[in-house]
């Protein structure tokens, strides 16, 4: 099932660190089938207040993205974003191309005995 690391971030200035961080990110990634599918673009916000931006980065499976987030690689590179940029981020799996969101409804609905 295809997973997903998502960031929401809110970068005040530009620093060469963060510079250093988005020139070798891809190839951390890389090994592990990961790909950028949302990465510096505008938000349009919809409810809510949401400063900064967000990135998405698909892989094959969790356990691949895990182990991109925790690899050697991409640990070296973390802090040169992490000091300079606040944000927070996530892996999550997807849903399989059949999914129904009534089906879950249903499902929670029974076990909450709704």
């Amino acid at each position: 099932m295809t997973a997903y690391a998502i960031a929401h971030l809110r970068p005040e200035t530009v620093h060469e660190d963060v510079l250093t961080y988005i020139e070798a990110i891809q190839s951390t990634m890389d090994p592990f089938g990961g790909r950028f599918l949302v990465h510096g673009r505008q938000v349009e916000v919809l409810e809510g207040p949401f400063p900064g931006t967000v990135v998405v980065i698909g892989f094959p499976d969790i356990e691949r993205a895990r182990a991109w987030y925790a690899s050697d690689a991409y640990q070296a590179i973390l802090p040169l974003r992490t000091r300079h940029i606040a944000g927070e981020a996530v892996l999550v799996e997807g849903v399989p191309a059949d999914y129904d969101a009534s089906k879950t409804a249903a499902a929670l609905r029974a076990e909450a005995g709704l």
